[in-house]
């Protein structure tokens, strides 16, 4: 359980921000591994859900959230609040991997009085 309290709103309802770290990221950039690739391709010809890819993502997506947590508590921040992914492809057809940034502003908050 993370120390840190991490939220979509910008708002946490019955605390206030007290004040402002900064933006934080967390960044991964990740190939499928050749297993994922082969299964994945094969799925692709035939369709429906590719399964190791969908969790090749999954695992790509808690890895840039640590990043971000850690982010976070290096700046002395207890909340990461407006979190949101972004993800793109990167290195073209031959070198097919995926970017997550998962990104937020960290704060410290405190109970509202």
């Amino acid at each position: 359980m993370s120390d840190i309290l991490v939220t979509t709103t910008f708002a946490v309802e019955g605390w206030r921000i007290k004040e402002y770290k900064g933006v934080v990221r967390g960044i991964v950039v990740r190939a499928p591994t050749i297993a994922q690739g082969v299964i994945g391709g094969l799925k692709a010809i035939v369709g429906g859900q590719i399964g190791a890819f969908a969790e090749m993502c999954e695992q790509t997506r808690q890895q840039a959230y640590e990043k971000l947590v850690a982010h976070a508590r290096e700046l002395g921040a207890n909340a990461v609040v407006g979190l949101g992914y972004d993800a793109s492809d990167v290195g073209g057809a031959r070198a097919a991997a995926t970017e997550v940034l998962c990104y937020g502003t960290a704060v410290v908050i405190e109970r509202e009085r």
